[in-house]
């Protein structure tokens, strides 16, 4: 009920984005934002130049970001744009501190604006966020989900890493948002 009541005050997930960190500003990073990032002030990384890019970057090869320098990254609308995502999901993981969050939001395949795009190349579901979080072969990284739903339009998540020797999350934690 809680989450329910939180979730419908329209932008109280940026609000958290922007808390001092360690008395620090945080780090938040909009990745392929185009034009438009989630926050002004976040540092925008997209293959095209455009008015809101701050540095021009392939997103499918690796991001030039150094390890653990980022406490928020944003992946809003660009995981369906790529045929290999894992590459980028992997390094979202390097580039976050520990404690960091990954909010990822993408059009829900079974709806109209999933195939609409003649520049999406994949299709997700709630169920790529389980298997992104759940059992990977060893030496990849992990992920522990926050929050993950669809709302019939998108799916989201919130996921945070977990350290290399740390063990998945468990069935009954992935049960919550995937079964």
């Amino acid at each position: 009920m809680v989450r329910d009541r939180v979730g419908r005050l329209d932008g109280v997930l940026g609000v958290w984005c922007r808390v001092r960190v360690g008395g620090r500003e945080p780090v938040v990073v909009d990745l392929g934002c185009g034009p438009t990032k989630q926050w002004p002030s976040n540092l925008g990384l997209d293959i095209y130049r455009a008015t809101g890019v701050d540095v021009v970057a392939d997103l499918s090869g690796s991001l030039p970001l150094a390890d653990d320098s980022v406490d928020v990254l944003f992946a809003v609308h660009i995981l369906e744009h790529l045929i290999d995502f894992l590459p980028l999901v992997d390094e979202c993981h390097r580039v976050l501190r520990p404690g960091g969050v990954l909010h990822v939001m993408s059009p829900w395949w079974r709806h109209v604006n999933a195939v609409a795009d003649p520049t999406h190349v994949r299709l997700l579901d709630v169920q790529t966020i389980k298997g992104v979080c759940g059992q990977r072969p060893p030496g990849t990284p992990r992920w522990y989900p926050l929050h993950a739903g669809c709302d019939g339009a998108s799916i989201f998540a919130d996921l945070t890493p977990l350290p290399p020797n740390a063990d998945p999350p468990t069935p009954s934690h992935l049960a919550r948002f995937f079964d």
